[in-house]
């Protein structure tokens, strides 16, 4: 028994390292391999409609427009997963959701998209994959054609919000730069159903996927998590 406390300690230990030592936000894609999955393979700590949701072989997909929540709330962390998109699959990972119910104008959603797809290609820049949507345009886009599986890397330190696409940090938001509901501050317009400046939005909340979307599927696995001080 006294092995067995030792040992323990020791990989918490070692995990409380690995938290602490990593770099914020990191300039590769992590060895996420030892993270926690952020969904159990039942779904069990999960929030969704019955139904809708499957994890099976070790992939994530949904049947509907129908969002799933992780039962616990995150704040500061990194969310390590890859995704796979069809033709003209709009979806995204939605953070810091203080009301899953109403979820549009009180979370941050990073956006997934088949940029390849004339309607995604033609719509405003802040709607492009890895964009933070409506507000932040990604930096260039990174997302491979559809069927082919893309590595994303988003980092939540207190108020700052970083997207990593395919090995290139491409995105990179401080909430608190975001104070009118109507207008970013490059002065493009917010889309209305966003109505809640960002910087009145918590910093903490549920972890989400948005569901089939627009209606094309999407697809996610190897989805990591590391809580971070």
């Amino acid at each position: 028994m006294r092995n067995f406390i030792f040992l323990l300690f020791s990989v918490l230990l070692c995990y409380s390292s690995r938290a602490q030592k990593m770099e914020i936000p990191p300039k590769t894609h992590p060895d996420a391999s030892q993270w926690k999955d952020l969904f159990t393979p039942d779904l069990k700590n999960a929030l969704y409609p019955e139904g809708v949701w499957t994890y099976e072989n070790g992939i994530l997909t949904a049947s509907k427009d129908e969002a799933i929540w992780t039962k616990q709330e995150y704040a500061s962390f990194i969310l390590d997963l890859e995704f796979k998109t069809d033709h003209g699959t709009n979806s995204g990972i939605i953070l810091h959701c203080s009301d899953i119910n109403n979820w549009i104008p009180n979370s941050v959603e990073v956006q997934i998209a088949d940029d390849f797809a004339e309607e995604w290609a033609k719509a405003p820049a802040s709607w492009h994959c890895g964009a933070i949507f409506g507000h932040l345009a990604p930096a260039k886009s990174l997302v491979k054609k559809p069927g082919e599986w893309n590595r994303m890397t988003i980092t939540c330190k207190d108020r700052m919000i970083w997207v990593m696409l395919n090995g290139e940090l491409i995105t990179e938001m401080n909430m608190d730069l975001w104070t009118d509901a109507r207008k970013n501050p490059d002065g493009t317009e917010i889309p209305s159903w966003l109505s809640k400046p960002v910087a009145s939005l918590a910093a903490k909340g549920h972890i989400g996927f948005q569901g089939k979307h627009a209606h094309a599927p999407i697809w996610f696995r190897n989805i990591k998590i590391l809580e971070i001080n």
